[in-house]
């Protein structure tokens, strides 16, 4: 009879408060609406969105048009202006176009950040200072 009421009432462990805690954690990351976000993380997230997405923008417009002035260098100082069928004058001239073209292009990186930097800072003003508002008080 003993042995038969064991085996019903099984086996059971209690875990310490700290373990209880850390399982609560883990458990609300999979059971807790993603929409009900804390307003300093929902901070914190609008502000780096600022200039994420500037900074991308910049490095890619960065990166090409540095691209575009190495290969405009490469047709005037390489063969490779003969390879692509370019004689002397015209493959110099298609050459410093180029460069001259990739130059700009990597030097607009900068003022393109800006830009971009200062509509997203105009978009998002009123969300970030409302939150700020109700943080600070």
């Amino acid at each position: 009879m003993d042995n038969n009421n064991q085996e019903k009432s099984g086996f059971t462990y209690t875990y310490s408060a700290q373990d209880q805690t850390e399982l609560k954690r883990i458990r609300n990351k999979y059971t807790a609406p993603t929409e009900t976000e804390d307003k300093m993380t929902r901070l914190r997230r609008l502000d780096a969105s600022v200039t994420q997405t500037a900074q991308i923008t910049a490095l890619v417009c960065g990166i090409i048009g540095a691209l575009i002035l190495g290969f405009g260098m490469s047709l005037i100082m390489t063969e490779l202006a003969e390879i692509l069928g370019l004689n002397g004058d015209m493959a110099t001239i298609t050459g410093i176009i180029t460069g001259v073209f990739g130059g700009v292009l990597a030097s607009l990186a900068y003022p393109i950040y800006n830009v971009i930097v200062r509509a997203k800072r105009k978009k998002l003003a009123p969300e970030i200072l409302r939150l700020t508002d109700e943080l600070m008080k």
